[in-house]
């Protein structure tokens, strides 16, 4: 815990929810995430963990005050961290539009200038966040990882790309084929560059698309058909394409009227903590 400095403490269905920083290696500045300790988890009964991946324009904050996610965690003994959703402060590039820059990180290392010195998203979520949640908490080395919209995005991908890391995985209204979306292009373009071979290699349905068993995932993926994202940006359907072609275990449900807001998330965070729970 010496590089954590704790920022905030609240007590929560028997547990505490607790705000942290500290200076990051792969980001090169400070950076804040949040984690939630359900009541059951101690030095002698630590518990699973499930890292959250938030969305464009949130901060650690979103999720933990508006999912409603700690009643089911405490119940199922649940660790949640939450990091941010890009770096932050004065030294980190930015941009003028809310899909690029500080709270657009996209979950990748970008290769680019001005974003490589600090946008390295990937390897802090999947190496230096996770060795510090292990070293400094009551948490085994259990691993689920979810998320909504760009923050789905991050979760379908990084367990794609790092088989054997999370043993499940789930989203909300994910940017499934950033290829071929806005969204994904312009993130695409400003941190990996022109060459879209590489972009490949961060979207879910071309991954999964060519994913070998040993790569499989257990995945449950939850739309809202009310999404006003749905046509333009998140293309669930072709993530189904992908997972038929290569008999992924993916399941995908649909929910009339539902759009792309935290309501749509608080409604169905429970069943998504226990399908990672059932996967242990």
């Amino acid at each position: 815990m010496s590089r954590l400095t704790e920022v905030s403490a609240n007590r929560s269905f028997g547990g505490w929810h607790k705000q942290f920083e500290f200076d990051s290696q792969s980001l090169n500045g400070k950076t804040r995430f949040a984690i939630y300790l359900p009541p059951s988890a101690t030095a002698e009964t630590p518990v699973p963990v499930l890292y959250w991946l938030s969305g464009l324009t949130c901060t650690d904050e979103n999720f933990m005050q508006k999912a409603g996610a700690h009643r089911a965690a405490a119940e199922l003994g649940i660790a949640i961290v939450a990091p941010d959703t890009s770096p932050r402060g004065e030294g980190a590039a930015n941009a003028d539009q809310y899909d690029l820059g500080q709270g657009a990180g996209f979950y990748l290392d970008a290769s680019q200038q001005p974003w490589a010195e600090h946008f390295r998203m990937e390897s802090f979520i999947v190496d230096e966040l996770r060795q510090i949640v292990e070293e400094s908490f009551p948490v085994t080395g259990e691993r689920f990882i979810s998320g909504h919209s760009m923050g789905g995005h991050g979760a379908l991908v990084l367990s794609l790309r790092h088989p054997g890391l999370y043993q499940s995985v789930s989203a909300f209204s994910p940017i499934c084929n950033p290829v071929n979306v806005p969204w994904g292009i312009g993130a695409f373009t400003a941190y990996l560059g022109e060459e879209q071979n590489l972009w490949a290699s961060h979207d879910a349905s071309e991954l999964m698309r060519a994913s070998q068993p040993e790569q499989h995932c257990p995945t449950l993926v939850s739309q809202g058909l009310a999404d006003q994202f749905l046509e333009e940006q998140l293309h669930p359907h072709a993530l189904v394409s992908a997972a038929e072609q290569s008999g992924y275990p993916l399941t995908l449900e649909q929910h009339e009227g539902y759009d792309h807001s935290y309501y749509f998330i608080a409604s169905f965070i429970e069943q998504h903590l226990r399908f990672h729970h059932a996967q242990r």
